[in-house]
């Protein structure tokens, strides 16, 4: 399905894997301080909640928008090479990955958490900011100069083109629409109030990108991982096709509504909620089905693709259900969005894993390899789990220490549940990076011709 890759195009994608890889390895090393900061009893050991916040930002900025739109990349790559101008992009996009870890210990502007991207009021995060736009767009120009309508009826890379189509579509539309929100934003405006109504409708867009490339992921971890569907290949296409509709209505919303305006966020939240699971719903569901139908137990190499696979479909499936329960402002929020994202993530690091043999790397297999998904996904149900009990007491989302208001024993048992479970996916996180570096340190071993 994913065709024959170049040598050039091995190394492109190669490259923005890296990238991704490091992108989550930063994440990681403030995820610890973050579980422990948020842990009970922990708070005299982490006494500097303004340090938490920042942790949080840069945590949330690498593990799921630039790890995310690394993958996008990786996407890219697969479906066109771009040669050395992508190569440019590649370089920028890596500026910006370090300048945002390393403005969390330079100035000394406030964190603001913000949804989808929480900033630090600092120079340095938001030029760094902007190179990682700067990047992504050149490399998504790239693509829709290249890709032809011919490539998404191709009978082996048809599905990766028509989801580095869609998800090129997003991107660019969520550019337009932050541009569009910044050239209209009041300028009595400021504070999280400024980047929460900036970055809303970008962010809602960004969502459905992300969820294509979950389709994608799962569609590739079920073909390498032995399982067969009795639907024709043309039907999966229309589906992954009907991803567009959630992303070309967001352009109606605004042709509706002000970018400033309460009408504008609750669309875009109904949008959410109706739209996102227009490709979403029924393609899970063909998944789940073929699951089912091949019941067979996936054998060496296959073992950490399915693992990856099952882990993601129960993650992204969780954090939906959870969405129907939230009330109010507690972290039953990020106890949905933590399934849903993470459900992406796995996904995604099962398509790491299935794409290193393309790449020349030798095939992911063995207890480590098969052990990660199953300790990241346990980890994060185990800390979706507390999040959202926590939630149901009161706990209010994005506080640590005294300010989070653990008095009752449930409630610091919840919140005990989410630490471990926290911990859990912390090491999973670890796994994977780990198992991805050494691939990468052994370095491939055969690669195909131009």
């Amino acid at each position: 399905m994913l065709g024959s890759l170049s040598r050039r195009q091995q190394a492109e994608v190669r490259r923005w894997l890296q990238l991704g890889v490091l992108a989550l390895a930063i994440a990681g090393l403030f995820a610890i301080l973050l579980v422990l900061s948020r842990s009970p009893g922990m708070e005299r050991f982490f006494p500097w909640i303004d340090f938490f916040h920042t942790a949080l930002v840069v945590h949330v900025d690498q593990s799921v928008l630039i790890w995310s739109l690394a993958m996008a990349g990786v996407i890219w790559s697969l479906a066109k090479g771009s040669g050395g101008v992508g190569y440019l992009a590649l370089v920028v996009t890596l500026l910006g990955t370090l300048g945002i870890a390393l403005s969390a210990f330079v100035g000394e502007g406030a964190p603001l958490m913000n949804n989808y991207v929480p900033v630090l009021q600092r120079p340095l995060f938001f030029v760094s900011l902007g190179l990682v736009g700067v990047g992504v767009v050149l490399r998504l120009v790239l693509l829709l100069g290249r890709i032809r309508l011919a490539d998404l009826f191709d009978d082996v890379s048809g599905r990766v083109s028509i989801v580095a189509l869609t998800v090129a579509v997003a991107c660019a539309a969520a550019v337009g629409i932050l541009i569009y929100t910044a050239y209209y934003m009041p300028v009595e405006l400021d504070g999280v109030a400024y980047f929460e109504y900036l970055f809303w409708g970008a962010g809602h867009v960004l969502q459905f990108a992300y969820t294509q490339m979950l389709l994608l992921a799962w569609l590739l971890l079920m073909t390498a991982s032995g399982v067969r569907l009795s639907v024709s290949s043309r039907l999966i296409n229309v589906l992954l096709l009907l991803g567009l509709l959630p992303i070309l209505w967001s352009l109606v919303i605004y042709l509706n509504h002000e970018p400033v305006s309460a009408g504008m966020r609750i669309a875009f939240t109904r949008l959410m909620q109706y739209g996102g699971g227009i490709p979403a719903i029924p393609v899970g569901v063909l998944v789940l089905y073929g699951l089912f139908k091949n019941r067979q137990p996936a054998t060496g190499a296959e073992r950490p693709l399915r693992m990856a696979l099952c882990f993601s479909l129960l993650l992204f499936a969780s954090g939906g259900l959870i969405a129907m329960l939230i009330r109010g402002v507690n972290t039953v929020i990020p106890a949905h969005y933590h399934g849903s994202i993470v459900g992406v993530t796995l996904a995604l690091m099962g398509l790491a894993y299935l794409l290193l043999p393309a790449l020349g790397y030798a095939k992911v297999e063995g207890r480590l390899a098969t052990a990660q998904p199953i300790v990241y996904g346990v980890g994060q149900i185990l800390h979706i789990s507390g999040l959202a009990f926590s939630g149901f007491m009161g706990i209010q989302r994005k506080t640590a220490g005294a300010a989070q208001g653990l008095e009752s024993v449930n409630a610091k048992l919840a919140m005990g549940v989410m630490g471990i479970g926290g911990l859990l996916a912390v090491i999973g996180g670890i796994l994977f990076v780990w198992i991805m570096l050494r691939a990468f340190w052994q370095g491939p071993q055969q690669l195909s011709a131009d």
